[in-house]
């Protein structure tokens, strides 16, 4: 496998291959603020979903993250009412991976000028998503940020983020330690592309196949800009409702960039075997074939309709697929853990195996 390798992804602006180097030295520099805080002991290492102090016996969990530049599609749609939820989505599914039940959060908006119908649309949206996540925004900030910040020609340029907490008994954090072969990975519908992939799926239908945002593809029921739009599912309710079960969950997994390779973020020495997926949304369909996009890069950007995984023993599969349909969403067995101290993730319909940020073609034995 190599390093260098030129993607349509990095082509598109998003330089992934870098990532893991860069977030170290990031990393380097936080990490020595832990032993000199007075209160709140940090009780993972970085690289959960989301991390969990110790407050007075209590287990705060807190995540921060934004909608990308899924921003940038509102703006060609000149619609606004959305990407709230989508900021609640990519803040509290994450709280689910440690085990927390999301509680607050607050919203951070930085703009290059003020619209009150469009701000009041984003917020909207926040409040939208607050209701479904069962969660409360609790304040925020709003900046203008003229000189920094762009977007799309003549619209509102602007960029959406937030912080958000929830408590988790310090005996119950759930980061995949308990995983053990065998164990079922039960995966839960995505609501099309979500918040991830947006650069390459912008640069592939826009820019390479000059496609419009309103164009309408053969057998769609809405445009192009309109199923971009579609806002990141919430998946609070079913989650707590497994949990609320005593079903003995051993990871919540949320299925963000990086795909299923996200299944690695755990803690046991576990790798995967997916042995059958739902059929591939037709979103994923159109970016693969606009832009010849090959399936390592696919399954690498995208979630490619799964949004959320439970790792479960597989007498459980049945029961949370039940709860999972009780919330309107489809859910389905993909396969299962296996014993391996280097986490790869197997996807045998499509012949891939994966590890850390990156697939490739198993019956090449090489990357793509």
């Amino acid at each position: 496998m190599t390093d260098e390798a030129i993607t349509p992804y990095s082509q598109a602006g998003v330089d992934t291959d870098r990532e893991e180097e860069v977030l170290k030295r990031l990393v380097q520099q936080i990490r020595p603020t832990w032993s000199t805080q007075a209160t709140g002991r940090v009780v993972l290492d970085i690289g959960y979903f989301a991390n969990v102090i110790e407050v007075g016996g209590l287990g705060i969990a807190m995540t921060a993250d934004g909608v990308g530049t899924k921003v940038l599609i509102a703006q060609m749609m000149d619609k606004y009412d959305t990407v709230g939820i989508d900021c609640v989505a990519m803040n509290v599914n994450d709280l689910l991976c440690v085990g927390a039940t999301p509680v607050s959060m607050v919203d951070y908006l930085a703009l290059d000028r003020l619209d009150a119908k469009i701000i009041e649309d984003i917020g909207r949206g926040l409040a939208k998503g607050a209701a479904e996540a069962q969660i409360s925004i609790s304040g925020g900030e709003m900046a203008q940020i003229r000189d920094i910040i762009t977007g799309v020609p003549e619209a509102l340029a602007f960029d959406l983020a937030g912080m958000a907490i929830g408590i988790v008994p310090l005996d119950n954090i759930l980061i995949g330690q308990d995983i053990k072969p065998g164990d079922a990975i039960i995966g839960i519908e995505s609501h099309g592309i979500h918040s991830n992939g947006l650069s390459l799926a912008r640069k592939v239908l826009f820019e390479d196949k000059s496609l419009s945002i309103h164009d309408t593809p053969i057998s769609w029921s809405c445009t192009i800009g309109d199923e971009l739009l579609k806002p990141t599912y919430i998946y609070v309710q079913e989650a707590l409702a497994i949990l609320k079960e005593r079903i003995p969950v051993k990871a919540f997994i949320h299925i963000t960039s990086d795909g299923l390779l996200n299944l690695s973020r755990v803690a046991a020495p576990v790798g995967y075997v997916i042995e059958e997926l739902p059929p591939i949304p037709a979103i994923f369909s159109l970016i693969q074939t606009a832009g010849d996009v090959k399936n390592t890069e696919m399954f690498r950007v995208f979630n490619m309709g799964i949004g959320f995984c439970v790792i479960a023993p597989k007498e459980c599969v049945a029961q949370i697929v039940a709860i999972a349909n009780a919330h309107h969403k489809k859910a389905s067995y993909l396969g299962q853990a296996i014993a391996d101290d280097e986490k790869h993730v197997h996807i045998k319909p499509y012949h891939l195996i994966g590890q850390k940020k990156r697939f490739w073609d198993a019956q090449r034995d090489t990357d793509q």
